[in-house]
């Protein structure tokens, strides 16, 4: 996977000492990103330019040196199926179904991960006991992580993280951290979080300031 950034930018969005818009950047397996943004400078808009759903920006966004803009349908579908998994900050879980149904979803669409390593993986996360309950009766800290684990049932080169912590106390972030980490180590993916403030959950590469 190599995905590159060729002075993006986005017409709505004013940023003077910006490490990301309007500059040339590419993301490298293997490596991690914490990209800190005030609310407003445009971090949702990054991620989701990224995964492919927001097309309202200038310059240009490629993966493997093919711009996104140019793909089809099928071919975007399959970066998502294959090179990139996304936590988004609104997480997009289907609110009337079990925990477990929306992940049983993602791994069987997939069929990357097995049932019993998602029972381990919800176990790490200590939300093994909330699999049989509707996502509308959990609090926003246990859909965060309910959506984080559904993100690690798939493939992926590149991981994003929308805010993934942003509800979570710090005994569930070191829990999330953990194994999120040991997947990404496991597929020597790259990882790009964006978050409100800097921080010392991963071993960043880099960090930028949007």
């Amino acid at each position: 996977m190599s995905l590159s950034l060729h002075q993006l930018h986005f017409s709505y969005i004013r940023s003077q000492q910006s490490n990301i818009w309007q500059r040339d950047i590419r993301f490298q397996e293997g490596t991690y990103y914490h990209i800190r943004a005030i609310s407003g400078s445009g971090k949702s808009s990054l991620v989701q330019a990224i995964y492919g759903l927001n097309k309202n920006y200038s310059g240009e966004i490629s993966y493997a040196g093919k711009q996104l803009r140019s793909m089809t349908p099928d071919q975007i579908s399959n970066i998502r199926a294959q090179e990139v998994s996304i936590v988004f900050q609104d997480l997009r879980l289907l609110t009337e179904f079990t925990a477990s149904e929306n992940l049983e979803l993602k791994r069987k669409l997939r069929d990357f991960t097995s049932a019993a390593d998602l029972e381990r993986m919800a176990g790490e996360l200590g939300i093994d006991h909330l699999l049989n309950r509707k996502i509308n009766t959990l609090s926003y800290g246990e859909r965060q992580r309910v959506a984080i684990l559904r993100a690690l049932l798939q493939p992926f080169e590149l991981l994003l993280l929308d805010e993934p912590f942003s509800h979570l106390d710090n005994m569930n972030i070191q829990k999330a951290a953990a194994l999120i980490l040991k997947e990404v180590q496991k597929r020597g993916a790259a990882l790009l979080i964006t978050d409100l403030e800097k921080d010392q959950h991963f071993p960043y590469h880099f960090q930028l300031e949007l």
